[in-house]
């Protein structure tokens, strides 16, 4: 099997992957929202496989998010303003992701994988924050009001986020040894 058709492949896998943990994901809420356990496939997958691999993988948890019903409550809000949100959120964590590993391999495989985890769910709720920001305050002022919050900037870190992203960082930084070895065999498998 040649070099290209491996890749093809190897990402249809990760795509898989993504969507199903996605999906079963979605059952598991800390909070208001569901935790993102594919950002662990997104940055195996982008280490593996290179920058546009993470984007692809990002962009189909992007898409699996919004089609699992996930985003209902910003849908009745802003349906573009959403969409945009969530697609952008989940390409550029896997983008930079992908980034930040293929900045640091040469370097530390260690290290690279460490930082590439990390990057995934800072990015992903950094974007999510500022998209909050730039398509739904005047609604996240409302709802930070209905729950006694009068600052909605510590309704969003609170309410929206916090224990949703401590609980991403956290997994990513505990598999980060599995992921480690599962690179290594991906890329000795990939050459």
């Amino acid at each position: 099997m040649n070099q290209k058709t491996k890749t093809v492949v190897g990402v249809g896998i990760f795509t898989a992957i993504v969507v199903v943990l996605q999906l079963l994901g979605s059952f598991i809420k800390f909070g208001t929202f569901s935790v993102s356990l594919v950002l662990i496939p997104i940055v195996v997958g982008a280490a593996i496989y290179g920058i546009g691999a993470g984007a692809w993988l990002g962009l189909a948890f992007g898409v699996t998010v919004l089609l699992s019903g996930d985003a209902a409550p910003f849908m009745a809000v802003s349906p573009v303003g959403t969409i945009i949100t969530v697609l952008l959120k989940g390409a550029l964590a896997g983008l930079c992701a992908g980034a930040v590993y293929k900045l640091l391999e040469e370097k530390n495989t260690w290290a690279a994988t460490i930082c590439a985890a990390i990057t995934a769910p800072v990015v992903n709720t950094g974007t999510f924050l500022l998209g909050c920001i730039a398509f739904f305050m005047p609604t996240i002022n409302q709802w930070a009001q209905a729950a006694g919050m009068e600052n909605a900037g510590k309704f969003m870190i609170v309410g929206l986020v916090g224990l949703n992203f401590i609980f991403e960082l956290a997994v990513n930084l505990v598999l980060s040894t599995v992921i480690v070895r599962i690179i290594k065999i991906g890329k000795k498998e990939n050459k």
